[in-house]
Parts: structure tokens; sequence; C-alpha cells
């Protein structure tokens, strides 16, 4: 069974960071590509970020370029997406997902993935 576990939301002021961490279980990790969600309050999910399975290669979301640094650790089986100069518009819950799909769909608003994580909570206040 394929687990996905995010960590590290929390309360931050605009201008501050947070990491977040998505551990993944029950999958050959390499196989997949591992990108990240958000779903602010009233707001449909958006993707975000994601790191490919094929080429190594990272991608994101025109908002947060620049901003976010999304890595992946093999040994532990994790992602990680760096976030710093929050913005307030930055808030909602974060999901992790695992998608076998490439991460260029996601430039084009596709939003389809294999599993999710359960989110954690990112709220930042201006």
């Amino acid at each position: 069974e394929v687990q996905l576990v995010e960590f590290g939301g929390g309360s931050v002021q605009a201008g501050g960071s947070l990491r977040l961490s998505c551990e993944a279980s029950g999958l050959t990790f390499d196989d997949y590509s591992i990108a990240w969600f958000r779903q602010a309050p009233g707001k449909e999910r958006e993707w975000v970020s994601c790191f490919a399975s094929t080429d190594k290669s990272a991608y994101y979301k025109r908002s947060v370029l620049g901003r976010f640094t999304i890595s992946k650790d093999i040994l532990r089986n994790t992602v990680y997406l760096q976030m710093n100069k929050l913005k307030p518009e930055d808030t909602g819950v974060y999901y992790c997902a695992a998608a076998t799909t490439r991460c260029e769909r996601y430039m084009s608003g596709y939003t389809g993935v294999d599993s999710w994580g359960k989110g954690t909570l990112v709220t930042v206040s201006s």
C-alpha cells in the first residue's frame, strides 16, 4: 500500500520560510514523480511543484518560481519543498502526491495523480 505522509506545516509571518517533507513508502520511489499541490480555503486544489522521476528535473508553478525549491532524498524516500519568502497567498493545505505522469503535464493544468498524502496546513500571516 502506497503511503505518503507530509510534515513541516505551520504558521509563519510573510517573508518567512518553511520546509515541508513528504515521506513515501509502499512504492519504488524512483518510478514516481513526486508533486506538491495546495488548496486554499474556498478554492480548488492547485499544483505547485513536481520532481520528475525521469530526468530529475524540477518544475514549478509560476507564482512560486524563485521562492520554492523541491528536492529528493532517495535514501530517505523523502521529497522536500523548501518555501522561502512566503506570502499570505501561499496559505493552504499542502498535499504530496505520487504520479507516473510527466511533470510537464501539471504546468498545463493537469491534476491527475496516483496517490495522495493527507496534507499539512501552512498559514502565512501578513
